[in-house]
Parts: structure tokens; C-alpha cells; sequence
């Protein structure tokens, strides 16, 4: 969805310079929006009006359809101009805003996504609320137009009942985010009741888990794998290996240019929708990756090179680092997905009738299609194996593979002449930090130095732009190029929340073991005291998802909750994260407060994770890393003897190894990590060796390996 201005649209309003894409495309509805902020409120309890609070995004479809509907209207905006005082937050830019009333209106209604709409007293505290609301009464909804004129009545005729129900709300947020599970037991017991957890809702038969609408769950994935290789889990490979199979050959999976869509609507991963977010791909990415490592699949090579390439494609700015936030589904309301989808007249007017009968085939296109809203379009999928299709046509494997490439090109290049969904181009802290260390563990397994180099390039631009190398890190690096808003002096700088430093801090840890640069490492350490200072709560345990307030600040509206994250949804979670970053950091750093602090954070809700289950999944893979030993294995030496020692060390995949190659001339003190060096500068260089390996469990450290079949043994019997 493009930033388009609408017919009716005379003036602007407050929204003129907001930086960000979501609020931008509102400018220049008759609705008088409010960003996000103190004015806002200010002018809500002068005026005594209630606040009504749309929170959306960019790519969100429904968001679209009910800015369309209602809010480009100009009889409703009257309505609410007159009402109201209307505030719109973007999702992305402030996860803090959206997570506090998410919770709200889920209270209020049992419903929570994109659109949220809800109402607010003055000093911002919800009294109803609900997702997507049709202008007028359908689909068992209550018209918007209904729902404005009955909740301003309640505010002027019910009071009373309005501020109860809002100090109701207030008390199910706070209890809902103050979680709190001591009791419980830190022991790989609980790691495998949480994996337990979620093979109970394994779907054997279409891969993933659940019914439909169906998600990708990346951290609960990599806790299987790593259930799968450490415990010898014939389960938990089952379902590893064919959620990724079937995601793949999915709609939800992107079959001519690569990447994955938010989520698929069906159970069998086949209708998606279409909107492709950059968090879905980084961590999917990782999967693939993950899965390449230890199964040595083709196919899990081929979709990790695949995403990337679609990433580096799509989502990144080449020329100065960094990872763009979405591509939306959709050109405007009266499309839906019909940029990915193909009729068979479509496909017939692209492919040569050789191509067609296989393509037709392999990505099931047929004159009856997929979609709803236009039957005859064709969700690309793999229905049938090349060798099935083979079979079918009456012809060689050797045969099928070309025509397959050829008709896979030739749509793709018809489709880049379609008009192209919105890209936003803004680049958020913590999800190019998720997307570095993705490419990084990428660029390690597959051989890929300009995955290596791109991630680099960002991590560099990430801590120039949105770090003052001190203490405050900031929720955005770059908004996209505008051409008529605020200069760039007088655009927010939005505090980055508990899930942008802990990203960063494992971004910095893994960009220092793919380069040696002590700079990655120093600002990790650096990132790791702020995050302690601002988040860590000493008195009860865990991290807070936002900084603790000033002294005498008063947090706006529902701020005032305090958040202690622990589920993935749909990144992983903050506080596992964080816990997970400070205890790679330890084994770097030999601080013992930074393992103290993770071990406190995860027995902050031992008690009560392992009935999260699916979105358990990075407090699983945390707890991993709390119980067992780190297996570090570090190659000393460059040239191609050094790559191959590396690639043997990087196959399969363990949360806790960490692979490293130095060079022997950052092999002195302070060219290495403190507690690294404590280790390696006590081990005598093997004599006439210029490329060596050493492995090291814990503490302990083997004598140097030159010969890679001892290293593969070393690996395995220490894993």
C-alpha cells in the first residue's frame, strides 16, 4: 500500500510530520489525528473529551480497509472530531504503546490484532475497545459509526461507568504482565517439558503447529533441533524436518522470488497473508540455516540462499547498510495478494505450452484458484515432487529441471512488471539486529562473504546512528527519505526498548566472532551495562520491556504497566533474550554478575513457562544455555586449511557452541576477550603449525588440534 492522499483530503493534519510510513499515509484524512504524545493528552483532559486510540501498521491490510471506510470519510470524521480526541500509533515505531493495550482490549473484548481500536479516558486509560470495526453493522459486528456516538454517551451520561470499567482494565493489564513463577526448577526437565508442550500440538500430517490460521514459530523450532541433536529426539526431527519441508513448499513461501509471508490462513500453509515482514524472514532464515547444519539438506540450502537473496533484494539498502522493516500484501483495497497470485490465463500468456503443463503441475495453477475474492487466482505452491511431475508428463527428471527453472524466470520477470506493494523503508533497531546475526551464522555455514560483509556494514551503521556509545540506544536507526516532514533534528528519538539492546547485544557478539574485531565486543559489553541499568529489576527479578521511568515522570496512558516480556510473539521474547545475551557475554567476559543476572531472570518464571508451550521457545533454548557446559571451538590461523577446520567445527547445530577463527596476531592480551584469553594465551602454539584448532568445554581446553578428523572427534565428544 503505497502512500497515497486521499481525493478527499483538502488539508493535513497533525500528522503533516510524523517520520513514520503507518501514520504518514494518514495525513491527509479529514480525521484531526494526534501522534502519539503529552499534547494529546493535554488537550483530552481540557477539553474532557475520551481519546480514540488507532494503533496499526504499514502492512496491515484491515488497518487499510478501515482507514478506507471510516476514517477517510468525512461524516465519521466529524463524528469523531467532534467527539474525540484522535490518536494514531504506529505498531513498529512504538511496540511499548501497542503491547500495554494489546493486552487492554484482549481484557475488554478477548480479541487483540491490527487494527486495535480503543477508548480511552483522558489520562489514556482504556474503558472499551476492539480490533477491526466494519462503518456499518456487518459481519456480527457493531458499525464504527454506532460504536463512536454509544462510547462518547458513555463518557458524558455514564461516567461512573466508564472509569470503573477503566480501572478494571488497568488491574488485568498489570496482572496479566506480572508474571511471576519461582518455584519452579532451572533443569533440562524443564526444557523438555516446554519441547513436550509443543510436539502435543504438532500437526504430523501439513507440518507446524496447531490448525489455522497457522504461524511460523522459529524459536520453537531451533528448541526442537536442539532437543532433536542433544537428546536424540526422533519426535522432535520429525517435526523440525517437515515443518520446514512443508512451509517451504507452502504459499506462505514466496515460490518464485523467495522469502516468507506473515502467516498462512489455512492449515496447510497454502493461502498466506501476503505481507512479508523482515523479523518472519531473519529468524526463518536461521531455521534453514539451522536445519542445513545438521541435516545437510539440499532443499534447507537451497530456501536459506533463496530468503537471502530475496532480503538483499527487497528489504536492504546496499549502498549504506541496513534491513528494511516490510513489503506490504497489497497495491490498494480492491487487491488482495494479487501481486504473488496467478490465473491460469496469466500463466499461459508467460510460459510456452511445454513450461505450462509442467509448471501447472509442480505449483498447482488450475482455473480454479485459491482465493476468495477471486476464484480463478492461483496461490503458487509445490503440490507434487519434479520426480511426480516427471512421471505424470511421461518424461526424464533431466527433462523437468529446466522447464521448472525456465517457467520459474519467466513469471518472475512478468511479475516484477506488476505494480509493487509498499516497502517501508524505515530501519528499526532490534530487527536489524536480529537480521545481522542471521546473516552472520548465514555467511558461516553456507560460505557466503557478502552476507558476512552486508551484516557488518549494518551492525556499523546500527551503532553509528542509533547508539551515542554510552548509554542510550534508540528504537530507530533511519526513517525513510521524506520529502515534506520535520528535519531529521526534530523527529523523536524513541528510547529502544529491552528487545533492541538485548538484539544488539547479540548482534555485536556474533559480528566480534565473525571478524575479531574488539570494537563488537566492547560495545556489546557497553550495551550489556545499559541494559542492566535501565531494565533489570534487582529487587524482584527479570527485565522490564521498557526503561524504568525518571524519578517524578509520569508514564502517558497505559505506559504506567510495567511489562516483564516472556513470550515470543512474534519475536522472540526479551527477557530469555536478554538472558541469553548476557550468558554468550560471560563466556567472553568471565563477569560473573552477567551469569547471575540470567540465572535470576529464568528462575523469575520457572515456575510458570513451561505452560506458555509454543511461545516458550527462547526460554527454552536460554535455559540450554544456562545448564550446559560452552562448547567453544576456536580456529587459530587463515588460507584454506582454516576454512575447512571451520566449516567441520560449524556443522550441526548446538545453541551452545560457539565457533570462532582468530588470527594468530589478536593472540595476545587484549586482543581477545579477557576471559578467552585466560584460556588461550596459557596454551603453548603446536610447533611449526600455522593453522591450529582448540576446543574447549566449559573452562577446560584441550591441547591444540592440528589434524581435522581429531577435531571432528574432539567436537563430538565434548558436545
Amino acid at each position: 500500500m503505497s502512500e497515497e492522499v486521499s481525493p478527499l483530503a483538502s488539508a493535513s493534519n497533525l500528522l503533516e510530520n510524523a517520520a513514520s510510513s503507518y501514520l504518514r499515509s494518514a495525513r491527509y484524512q479529514p480525521v484531526q489525528w494526534h501522534p502519539w504524545g503529552e499534547a494529546a493528552f493535554a488537550l483530552a483532559q481540557e477539553e474532557d473529551k475520551p481519546i480514540l486510540l488507532d494503533i496499526g501498521a504499514v502492512w496491515c491490510h484491515w488497518c487499510h480497509v478501515m482507514d478506507r471506510e471510516s476514517y477517510e470519510d468525512p461524516e465519521m470524521a466529524a463524528v469523531i472530531n467532534r467527539h474525540y480526541v484522535a490518536v494514531k500509533v504506529d505498531r513498529d515505531e512504538r511496540p511499548d504503546v501497542d503491547a500495554r493495550y494489546q493486552a487492554a482490549v484482549s481484557a475488554i473484548s478477548g480479541q487483540g490484532g491490527w487494527p486495535l481500536t480503543a477508548f480511552l479516558t483522558p489520562d489514556g486509560r482504556p474503558y472499551f475497545g476492539g480490533t477491526y470495526f466494519p462503518r456499518d453493522d456487518r459481519y456480527g459486528r457493531p458499525g464504527f459509526g454506532r460504536v463512536l456516538l454509544t462510547m462518547a454517551e458513555v463518557w458524558k451520561e455514564r461516567r461512573e461507568e466508564a472509569l470503573d470499567s477503566a480501572s478494571s482494565v488497568m488491574a488485568a493489564i498489570e496482572h496479566n504482565e506480572s508474571f511471576s513463577g519461582r518455584n519452579g526448577d532451572l533443569s533440562l526437565a524443564l526444557v523438555d517439558k516446554i519441547a513436550g508442550s509443543i510436539l502435543s500440538q504438532f500437526d504430523p500430517r501439513n507440518g507446524g503447529f496447531g490448525s489455522q490460521p497457522k504461524f511460523p514459530h522459529p524459536a520453537a523450532l531451533d528448541l526442537l533441533l536442539e532437543v532433536a541433536m542433544n537428546r536424540d529426539s526422533d519426535q522432535a526431527r520429525e517435526a523440525f524436518v517437515t515443518t520446514l519441508e512443508k512451509m517451504a513448499q507452502g504459499g506462505v513461501y514466496d515460490q518464485l522470488a523467495g522469502g516468507f509471508h506473515r502467516y498462512s490462513v489455512d492449515e496447510r500453509w497454502v493461502v498466506p497473508h501476503f505481507e512479508k515482514m523482515l523479523y518472519d524472514n531473519t529468524e526463518l532464515l536461521r531455521n534453514y540455516v539451522h536445519g542445513f547444519q545438521s541435516f545437510v539438506r539440499e532443499d534447507f540450502l537451497q530456501t536459506a540462499r533463496e530468503i537471502v537473496a530475496w532480503l538483499d533484494g527487497t528489504l536492504t539498502d546496499r549502498e549504506h547498510g541496513g534491513f528494511y522493516a516490510s513489503q506490504d500484501a497489497d497495491i490498494d483495497l480492491d487487491d488482495d495478494g494479487d501481486f504473488f497470485t496467478w490465473t491460469l490465463d496469466e500463466a499461459r500468456a508467460v510460459l510456452d505450452p511445454d513450461e505450462l503443463e509442467i509448471a501447472a503441475r509442480y505449483y498447482d495453477i488450475g482455473d480454479l484458484g485459491d482465493m476468495h475474492h477471486n476464484p480463478a487466482k492461483n496461490v503458487l505452491h509445490v503440490r507434487f515432487t519434479p520426480e511426480e511431475v516427471a512421471t505424470e508428463a511421461g518424461k526424464s527428471i533431466d527433462e523437468i529441471r529446466p522447464l521448472l527453472a525456465r517457467a520459474r524466470r519467466k513469471l518472475l520477470d512478468a511479475r516484477v512488471l506488476r505494480p509493487t506493494p509498499f516497502i517501508d523503508r524505515t530501519l528499526y533497531t532490534g530487527w536489524n539486529a536480529m537480521a545481522v546475526t542471521a546473516y552472520l551464522e548465514t555467511a558461516r555455514a553456507l560460505r557466503n562473504d557478502e552476507a558476512r560483509d552486508f551484516a557488518l556494514l549494518t551492525l556499523r551503521r546500527l551503532l553509528a546512528e542509533a547508539w551515542d556509545s554510552a548509554e542510550n540506544l534508540y528504537h530507530v536507526i533511519a526513517y525513510p527519505p521524506l520529502q515534506k516532514a520535520s528535519p531529521a533534528a526534530l523527529i523523536e528519538k524513541i528510547p529502544a526498548t529491552l528487545d533492541d539492546y538485548a538484539f544488539t547485544i547479540h548482534a555485536c557478539i556474533d559480528a566480534w566472532f565473525a571478524s575479531g574485531h574488539m570494537e563488537f565486543y566492547l560495545a556489546a559489553a557497553k550495551l550489556a551495562e545499559a541494559m542492566i541499568a535501565r531494565f533489570y529489576d534487582r529487587t524482584a527479578g527479570a527485565f522490564y520491556d521498557a526503561a524504568v521511568p525518571a524519578p517524578g515522570a509520569v508514564p502517558l496512558g497505559a505506559l504506567g504497566a510495567r511489562r516483564k516480556p516472556l513470550q515470543d510473539s512474534p519475536t522472540p521474547a526479551g527477557n530469555p533474550t536478554a538472558a541469553a545475551a548476557l550468558l554468550r557475554l560471560e563466556t567472553l567476559s568471565g563477569r560473573s554478575e552477567h551469569r547471575e543476572i540470567a540465572e535470576d531472570t529464568l528462575s523469575t518464571f520457572a515456575g510458570i513457562v513451561e505452560h506458555f508451550g509454543l511461545y516458550a521457545g527462547s526460554y527454552g533454548l536460554a535455559l540450554e544455555r544456562l545448564l550446559l557446559d560452552p562448547l567453544q571451538v576456536v580456529v587459530v590461523g587463515s588460507g584454506p586449511e582454516a576454512a575447512r577446520l571451520e566449516a567441520l567445527a560449524v556443522a550441526r547445530y548446538a545453541v551452545n557452541k560457539t565457533v570462532m577463527r582468530i588470527a594468530p596476531f589478536r593472540l595476545v592480551p587484549g586482543g581477545i576477550p579477557d576471559a578467552l584469553a585466560e584460556m588461550l594465551l596459557a596454551i603453548p602454539r603446536p610447533e611449526g603449525a600455522e593453522v591450529w584448532a582448540v576446543v574447549c568445554r566449559g573452562r577446560t581446553c584441550l591441547p591444540p588440534i592440528t589434524d581435522a578428523e581429531a577435531l571432528l572427534g574432539a567436537i563430538e565428544e565434548n558436545a
